[in-house]
């Protein structure tokens, strides 16, 4: 018999799906909007791996082509060689790396701090915060680049170093607010009876908090890589030395004089890493996400 409790309500009732009708057409509608979403986020990613594939004709052929007719995989050998693209994609983590190393650092120990030493107006700092998140990245692209152009009181340039991709990404305020929300869950005897134990504020935060937070610090790491991996502008702006660029700018500085096909190969490897770590994590992402949503 069918359940119409209040708490099992949804969009189709249980008793329309009971009708044969009523499964046609759930089933079909879903199938077509699945299908369609499918080949709308898919879609662009099979036409930039099999136009690697291509010759140059074939790539600029109107309408497109959905296999390649004479498949050519040497094109991704030469993009891999005359691209450079083993030291971009070395340059590149290095950059994603090191980022996540010093945002687990900072934005974990802030998140804690706000969390459970709730310190004197720390609701205030947190608005703070995510008011940052309502400015346009754009409009910080001046005040950041003169920054780096001269730190505050040690006057260094840190153009062409890594510290100025690293720097601004430090205080993310997006981060801060998901971790404060997990910390949130954490029940607060278990802080207690930490405190009892004689364990300090940092000792607690290693010992309990941190194996606890696997999720959501996992969530973390994969915003602070791909926020890196997929940034064009600001290294454009602050690593001009073709040597030291990531890969999304590297491909851009070494593009010219490159035949298409080849172009869009070295495209397809630079797209592989952060398509491997999210097919790889997702199920992490999502769990990190929704984990701490519900206290108790």
């Amino acid at each position: 018999m069918a359940d119409f409790s209040p708490a099992n309500r949804t969009l189709i009732s249980s008793a329309t799906l009971a009708r044969p009708r009523g499964k046609v057409i759930y089933w079909t509608v879903l199938s077509v909007v699945l299908v369609v979403f499918t080949l709308v986020f898919v879609g662009p990613l099979y036409w930039m791996v099999t136009s690697g594939f291509k010759s140059v004709h074939e790539v600029l052929h109107n309408p497109p082509t959905l296999v390649p007719k004479d498949p050519h995989p040497a094109n991704y050998k030469t993009a891999w060689t005359q691209l450079k693209l083993a030291r971009l994609l070395w340059n590149t983590f290095y950059y994603a790396f090191g980022a996540l190393a010093f945002q687990l650092v900072f934005d974990v120990t802030a998140a804690y701090a706000l969390s459970k030493l709730r310190p004197v107006m720390g609701n205030v700092v947190l608005g703070a915060m995510l008011a940052t998140l309502m400015i346009p990245s754009a409009v910080l692209i001046i005040p950041q680049y003169m920054t780096v152009l001269d730190l505050p009181l040690l006057h260094l340039n840190l153009i062409n170093h890594p510290w100025a991709i690293w720097l601004p990404t430090v205080a993310n305020g997006f981060n801060i607010f998901l971790l404060k929300r997990f910390f949130d869950s954490i029940p607060d005897d278990l802080m207690a009876a930490a405190a009892i134990d004689g364990a300090g504020p940092m000792r607690t935060l290693v010992s309990i908090v941190l194996p606890m937070s696997r999720p959501i610090l996992g969530v973390v790491s994969i915003f602070a890589v791909v926020n890196v991996w997929k940034d064009f502008l600001w290294p454009m702006l602050v690593e001009p030395d073709p040597a030291k660029q990531p890969i999304n700018i590297g491909i851009n500085s070494l593009s010219q004089g490159v035949p298409q096909n080849v172009l869009i190969a070295a495209l397809a490897i630079s797209a592989l890493p952060t398509l491997l770590i999210f097919l790889l994590f997702q199920r992490n992402i999502m769990s990190g996400l929704t984990a701490g949503s519900l206290k108790g």
